[in-house]
């Protein structure tokens, strides 16, 4: 057989799908005209499931017929994203959940964050809100969750992610459980230092405290003073407040610089983590359902079906609205073995059609869809 023959003849039937595919787009827009009309929703899973099985079984082998079944869930959800857009063109895409702001309100605003004075928490909201802002501390992310809630606090700053050690996955899961959502975010570069009250030297140190975690990231300085006793504090901020308050030539805390500035300590030596690339990210939250307008990255989380393809499925929305998805993580759902819950981060604004788009389908095809922030 020669192949440029065959090239030939499928090119022939390429182009003849190209013009039936164009064909059925053009009565799927009938559709979603008669929906529009109607109010009824776009997304029919038992017609969908009912019209796959029918195309399969017009294939002639197990193979065909599980590949047409792919095919024409493709075609059908690439119908249901045309349909989105006319629905947002028509102006039945409903009122956003959120209101855009020009900038967000922070005069007079009460801060709190999770820590002792001092924390990389502190540091961060200082960043982000100046120095001057007024703030109180809490022991626990619940804690700070709760506060904003209740009121007693216009924003929140949270550790969600490091940049070596991961993501917080506790703040993911209160992020579900309160009506609190993300305005901003602050990075911040975790620099530890070994922390000392004035006048001592390296010489003088025989106790070193810190977080478990700091510890071991500092552990190729820590091996050059194996004489050095090391103790596990609570937080970093609690081993420089620790060693400020004992006043004692011997002790040292690694901490951030912030800690000692805070402690009035001395450090010793910059840098006492191996990774210079360490860095935190911290997340503004409110109990306001706002964005600002010039807001560029999105969070979302939602539970979909236990089934073969129902990711995919949603990803998908991603990329016909030519949205770039820029991290997905996953965590347990609780009271149900093996079934988890997504969050997702992506481009855009909720101004954006195409964002708008995205959402309407998220709305129709997941369960349990929350709009986390756009920020």
């Amino acid at each position: 057989m020669d192949l440029g023959e065959i090239r030939k003849e499928l090119d022939e039937i390429d182009a003849e799908i190209v013009a039936l595919y164009e064909k059925r787009m053009k009565a799927c827009e009938k559709v979603a005209e008669y929906k529009i009309q109607t109010g009824k929703p776009v997304f029919d899973k038992e017609r969908e499931d009912a019209k796959l099985g029918q195309v399969a079984s017009l294939a002639s082998t197990p193979f065909n017929k599980q590949g047409v079944k792919e095919l024409f869930g493709q075609i059908m959800s690439i119908s249901r994203k045309r349909q989105y857009q006319l629905l947002n063109s028509h102006g039945k895409g409903g009122e956003l959940p959120f209101v855009p702001v020009d900038a967000l309100e922070t005069k007079d605003a009460v801060v709190v964050f999770q820590g002792a004075e001092g924390a990389y928490s502190q540091a961060a909201m200082a960043e982000y809100f100046g120095n001057n802002t007024r703030n109180f501390h809490v022991d626990t992310f619940r804690e700070a969750m709760t506060a904003i809630s209740e009121k007693k606090a216009d924003y929140a700053v949270l550790p969600i992610e490091n940049s070596t050690a991961g993501i917080v996955s506790e703040i993911y899961d209160l992020l579900v459980e309160f009506k609190n959502y993300i305005v901003g975010e602050q990075i911040m570069k975790i620099e530890h230092c070994l922390l000392a009250v004035p006048g001592s030297s390296m010489e003088d140190i025989q106790t070193v405290y810190s977080h478990p975690q700091s510890l071991m990231q500092s552990s190729r300085f820590l091996d050059e003073h194996k004489q050095w006793q090391q103790i596990s504090m609570k937080n970093n901020a609690f081993a420089a407040m620790k060693v400020a308050e004992e006043q004692d030539k011997t002790k040292a805390a690694i901490a951030g610089a912030y800690a000692g500035e805070v402690n009035g300590l001395t450090i010793l030596k910059k840098g006492v983590n191996h990774c210079s690339t360490n860095s935190t990210r911290f997340i503004i939250v409110t109990n306001k359902n706002i964005f600002r307008k010039c807001a560029g990255k999105i969070s979302v989380c939602f539970e979909i079906p236990h089934e073969s393809g129902s990711l995919y499925r949603i990803l998908s929305h991603f990329i016909y609205n030519e949205l770039n998805l820029t991290k997905i993580e996953s965590r347990p759902i609780e009271g149900r073995n093996w079934e988890y819950r997504f969050f997702l981060d992506f481009e855009g604004n909720l101004l954006d059609s195409g964002v708008q788009n995205a959402l309407r389908g998220l709305a129709a095809e997941t369960t349990d869809l929350k709009l986390l922030g756009n920020y």
